[in-house]
């Protein structure tokens, strides 16, 4: 709206008049940007286009934060949410892993323990029958000895009692000697002996 004036000037009046305009020029543009100095986003004629690039700015960055970076934080999401997912499905395996191995640790142990208890009943029952032969055998043996004792004393008891006719005829006949002053017959003595013993 200035411009045109001044340049209007310009051609009507020649380079002379340029050069007297010229300061004055100067001094109405300064005087009118002072009289009129308000902040542009203040300026109420300036809403409607300030508006129109508020939207247009707004919706370009929709757009790119729609079209670029929602997807690639969604995607980053959703990796996480898979690792997250895998992660806690291998924890899951390696838990059933776990327990799997301590259950057969359990049952092994378990299976060790009836063979300990099964090794040592075999060893208690083969003491008890190898015990039990020995004193089988021993008895036999004590019982041999037995008899062979039992007969010796039975041979020892004949011998005694053989002895103990004898020494009872000689002693019957020898009282009966003195008794009668004469000797007496041996067969009637021995006779008289084994009667009163029988």
């Amino acid at each position: 709206m200035f411009t045109a004036p001044a340049y209007a000037q310009e051609t009507e009046a020649g380079p002379d008049a340029e050069a007297q305009d010229a300061p004055e020029t100067h001094s109405e543009v300064g005087v009118e940007h002072d009289a009129g100095g308000n902040f542009p986003p203040f300026d109420s004629s300036t809403f409607p286009s300030q508006l129109l690039w508020l939207a247009i700015t707004f919706g370009l960055f929709y757009l790119f934060l729609k079209k670029v970076v929602l997807p690639r934080i969604g995607g980053i999401l959703e990796v996480r949410s898979d690792r997250i997912a895998q992660d806690l499905g291998e924890a899951a395996r390696l838990k059933d892993e776990a327990d799997a191995a301590f259950a057969a640790y359990e049952q092994e142990l378990a299976d060790a323990r009836a063979k300990a208890n099964a090794i040592g009943q075999d060893a208690r029952d083969g003491a008890k029958a190898k015990a039990e032969a020995e004193r089988k055998k021993v008895e036999a043996s004590l019982e041999t000895k037995l008899a062979e004792a039992e007969a010796r004393i039975a041979l020892i008891k004949d011998a005694a009692m053989r002895d103990v006719g004898q020494i009872a005829e000689e002693t019957a006949g020898s009282i009966v000697r003195e008794l009668i002053g004469s000797d007496v017959d041996k067969a009637a003595v021995s006779a008289a002996v084994k009667a009163a013993r029988g």
